[in-house]
């Protein structure tokens, strides 16, 4: 990539070197019409004009945008050529005057020479294919003419000229090696040798607007390994160091030359392509192109006796005519990306308008849910759980947003986007102070309820201020015996973060009378050790199991297992999700303590909960005087 670097070095030295030609080469026409050579010097002089003409020409049609790699390595070589011919015609008018003792006019050519060497040392320094051979070309004569002269003082001044044709050699040599050392740093990343973000983010500038010109299609590729932080936390930075390293290696090794790949930072990889005519025949190679890598990258890695196996996620962005700037394809193939994480990793997503809306949504979500706090938006609904007699025995809390512009949106679609922003410290904070308000409120109204079930984020559980938070609002709401219903219902990726912090914490608020809950059991990380090692109380069978009651024998047997593993740790257990009286009579005979479902009812807000808690009891109370 530096050679992008020394094209437009080189190119604005030949307006330089034009200049040096064509106004010092006019008194070489009057120096000539004083010694008698006054056509020859025309002559020079008008292939040093045709020759400068043909300079512009190479000046003017120079564009990064416009030129292909193929046409810019074109335009190089003529750029070479031209060079090489300006100072030869140097050499001539050299060897034209250099007999000229006439008025002394052999100093000035000998002058004149030596200043073309330094000028070629300076200006041509940036490529050594240039700077070298034209040196030689200068001084080489020179070193001739000092011989031939036939005295001691020529042979001298011949010895010293080759002294200076090396150490104008050196010069150069050292300057060249310098540029391309500063290059080299400021463009790649020292850790694998790929190329930088800052170098990748000018690159993708330039290919956006030569695919805007030449109206074809590219792609971008954002790579990031899957659980990369696990290996550099537990096998330490320097295995991780030599993991991205191979995948450096990995990547160089399957793509193509013409292919760009830069490491924007930690485990992120990105790639462009080269260039095609056709959208859709892009994006299927970007995809089949895809699939390849991750399955190269999906090979086992064998780092300091460590056999380790990583998977990638992958997100795939077109580039075409649209007029748009690299950070924002960049973002789109970092958005897909993401997706693909959420996806379960180990994927790929190609970015397209359907995702864009969705994340514009999302991001729309998110600025609202800022608001939604203070202009009283975040609603608490209630679903009573019952008992094997389908007598109330509790309720589990259930958060809703309602948007005036959104309208009322589950906690699917915004607790997730809580948990990124931060917002689910107060957002979890609220919903908590409201459920203990309500609490104290039915305890007061006579609502008797065994256990009142809070949903817990993950995020709100670990923050360091979540058990002073707890113990400030227990005090401030509920009396020691109201305390003791509440429980916490956390769901199973919590296992999956420290698990000593976890413990900790648990028992920290157990000793203020929360019990806990672990909800959806049985679809993620949960294990015999979680069971036994967790200060668990209660275990949630998931709704993905009950509602395929009937349909799909492995649910059954799920189910009963989950019920058998739950009596052998002394565990409750509720069943979330019911819709029918089967399912309902399966569970009941299978040992499920509790209940809650549409087969009951759908959750409630806070006063229809009271009127219908009142109803049930009215009804009930008549049941029994009968």
């Amino acid at each position: 990539m530096n050679k992008i670097k020394t094209y437009t070095f080189l190119q604005n030295q030949i307006l330089l070197m034009l200049g040096l030609s064509l106004i010092p080469g006019l008194a070489y026409i009057a120096l000539g019409w004083m010694s008698g050579v006054v056509i020859p010097a025309l002559v020079w002089y008008a292939l040093i004009v045709a020759v400068s003409i043909w300079g512009w020409h190479l000046y003017s049609h120079f564009d990064l945008i416009e030129l292909s790699r193929d046409e810019l390595k074109v335009w190089y070589r003529k750029l070479i050529i031209f060079f090489y011919i300006i100072f030869a015609l140097w050499t001539v008018i050299f060897m034209l005057y250099a007999g000229k003792t006439v008025n002394n006019l052999h100093y000035i050519a000998i002058f004149t020479q030596l200043g073309a060497s330094v000028v070629a040392s300076t200006l041509l320094v940036s490529d050594q294919k240039l700077f070298f051979p034209v040196l030689l070309v200068l001084m080489v004569p020179l070193v001739g003419y000092f011989s031939l002269i036939g005295e001691w003082y020529g042979y001298v001044l011949a010895v010293f000229s080759i002294i200076l044709l090396g150490v104008l050699l050196y010069s150069s040599d050292n300057s060249y090696r310098l540029i391309q050392k500063n290059y080299y740093q400021a463009q790649h990343d020292s850790l694998t040798g790929l190329l930088n973000r800052r170098f990748f983010v000018d690159y993708l500038e330039q290919v956006i607007k030569r695919l805007q010109y030449s109206q074809k299609f590219a792609y971008i590729l954002l790579i990031d390994l899957d659980h990369f932080k696990t290996i550099n936390d537990t096998l330490g930075h320097d295995i991780g160091d030599k993991i991205l390293q191979e995948v450096a290696q990995r990547i160089t090794d399957y793509c193509p030359k013409e292919y760009v790949i830069a490491r924007l930072g930690g485990d992120e990889f990105t790639i462009v392509s080269g260039e095609y005519e056709a959208d859709k025949e892009c994006e299927k190679i970007a995809y089949a192109f895809s699939e390849k890598l991750l399955q190269i990258l999906k090979e086992p890695y064998t780092i300091d006796n460590h056999n380790l196996y990583i998977s990638a996620s992958i997100g795939i962005n077109g580039i075409g005519n649209v007029a748009n700037n690299s950070k924002h394809f960049i973002k789109e193939a970092d958005i897909a990306m993401y997706e693909a994480k959420a996806q379960g990793r180990d994927g790929i997503i190609i970015f397209n308008d359907a995702l864009a809306k969705r994340v514009k949504e999302h991001l729309e979500i998110e600025r609202r849910l800022y608001f939604a706090l203070e202009h009283g938006e975040i609603k608490l609904c209630y679903q009573p759980q019952y008992n094997c007699d389908e007598q109330i025995v509790g309720v589990e809390v259930l958060s809703r947003w309602d948007s005036k512009d959104f309208g009322l949106l589950q906690p699917g679609s915004f607790i997730s986007i809580a948990e990124k922003t931060g917002l689910i410290i107060d957002l979890g904070n609220h919903i908590i102070e409201e459920a203990f308000k309500t609490l104290k409120r039915w305890e007061e109204k006579g609502i008797v309820l065994n256990q009142f079930s809070i949903n817990i984020s993950v995020r709100q559980f670990l923050h360091s201020s979540f058990p002073d938070e707890v113990e400030r609002l227990l005090s401030l709401y509920l009396d020691e015996n109201t305390k003791r219903k509440v429980i916490f219902e956390v769901t199973e990726t919590i296992l999956i973060e420290d698990i000593y912090r976890i413990q900790t914490a648990m028992q920290d608020l157990k000793k203020l009378g929360i019990s806990f809950s672990m909800d959806d059991f049985g679809t993620g990380y949960s294990s015999l050790s979680s069971l036994r090692d967790m200060p668990l109380d209660e275990l949630k069978v998931d709704r993905s199991f009950v509602s395929h009651l009937g349909e799909q024998e492995s649910d059954e047997v799920m189910i009963k297992t989950i019920l058998s593993l739950a009596k052998i740790f002394k565990l409750k257990t509720v069943a979330e999700g019911v819709e029918s009286k089967e399912q309902f009579d399966f569970l009941v005979e299978n040992g499920c303590d509790m209940f809650q479902g549409y087969y009951f009812e759908p959750a409630m807000e806070k006063y229809t909960f009271e009127m219908y808690y009142d109803e049930y009891t009215s009804v009930k109370r008549t049941l029994l005087e009968a």
